[in-house]
């Protein structure tokens, strides 16, 4: 959940960066370019798990922290593993204040609020519900796009897909019940958590692509810019805790260095080895891992209609984005002067 980004809720249209042009013409006999030590199967595996079970360290987080206490926390984290990676690839931070700009708007929209709602609606509602939620964004940037982007027209297998969706949201809700026994506050914020997920991938799209800037560099200034926002807030709102109990610390700790920090690089790399198509997969295994993490390990009960709901939700998310798949599947054009890629939006999931 970390979670800036381009064509909304479509991540396959998202474009890699071009390798630097070589000094001099490439011979023929120049050595292939040395592979990852891990498969990125191992690694789509480890992003998975990592990011399925963040809403499960959420909540063990809220069990001995105030919601703004376990988003600052996880922002430090986060920022803290993006710092290490920037250094040792000597990447350089935005020199541009209107650019700096940018970023401060993206940080609010894709981390500090949704990070902070999410945060919120696990005191009341179970884990499972929240990874379910989250799956919504493709939904509402689908939905979003239409009338922020003028390029990216509706055809009606996605029109489709967005109903599929819906529908599918009401089955989770359990609307035929009247969404009796359900907490609507905390579902509330889940959804709008991740409808604030949408809004910053429309905007980072218009704003901060083709800036000269790298996926890594951006992100990581995002999560800094994150992370200073929520170290105002946070004091306004919470008292210091009298004490750090050792699961919850852990769990917060976790949320950041992994979930916010690793899961970060992880997905760099993914997009970079295997495109952004192969690589946006990664959406439809979080809310089973949660669901799975929040049943067993938690204790949350789970009613039919909750997976039942979870894969109709899947499959109109897979609808909205099918257009982006189809066109992932041509050879794309090399583009000039452009070294800021469309797959930031990959970076800021949950």
């Amino acid at each position: 959940m970390s979670a800036p980004c381009q064509q909304p809720a479509t991540p396959e249209t998202a474009s890699v960066p071009p390798a630097p042009l070589p000094p001099a013409p490439v011979p023929a006999a120049a050595p292939a370019a040395r592979r990852p030590a891990v498969d990125w199967r191992i690694r789509f595996a480890a992003l998975s798990l990592i990011w399925g079970f963040s809403f499960l360290l959420i909540k063990v987080g809220t069990e001995g922290y105030a919601p703004f206490q376990v988003t600052l926390g996880r922002l430090l984290a986060g920022t803290a593993v993006l710092a290490v990676a920037m250094a040792m690839r000597r990447e350089r931070l935005p020199r541009s204040a209107r650019t700096w700009g940018h970023i401060t708007v993206a940080a609010f929209f894709l981390n500090a609020l949704p990070f902070s709602l999410f945060s919120y609606a696990e005191l009341t509602i179970p884990s499972t519900l929240a990874g379910i939620c989250n799956a919504t964004s493709p939904l509402w940037g689908m939905a979003l796009s239409v009338v922020a982007l003028s390029e990216d027209r509706p055809t009606r297998r996605r029109v489709a897909g967005l109903g599929v969706g819906f529908l599918g949201v009401l089955t989770v809700l359990g609307a035929w019940q009247g969404f009796s026994g359900l907490d609507l506050p905390g579902t509330g914020m889940a959804l709008l958590a991740s409808f604030s997920y949408a809004v910053g991938w429309i905007y980072v799209r218009r704003t901060l692509t083709g800036t000269g800037s790298s996926t890594l560099t951006l992100t990581g200034s995002q999560l800094f810019v994150g992370t200073l926002q929520l170290a105002v807030v946070t004091p306004v709102f919470t008292s210091a805790p009298d004490t750090f109990p050792l699961l919850p610390t852990l769990s917060v700790l976790a949320l950041g260095a992994l979930g916010t920090g690793l899961a970060v690089l992880l997905q760099y790399g993914l997009v970079q080895e295997v495109g952004p198509t192969t690589g946006q997969m990664v959406t439809y295994f979080i809310p089973v891992i949660a669901t799975a993490a929040g049943v067993v390990l938690l204790g949350e009960q789970l009613s039919w209609n909750t997976p039942v709901g979870a894969v109709i939700v899947l499959a109109g998310a897979a609808l909205t984005q099918s257009r982006a798949s189809a066109a992932a599947t041509r050879p794309a054009r090399p583009r000039q002067g452009r070294t800021a890629d469309d797959g930031t939006k990959w970076l800021n999931r949950t």
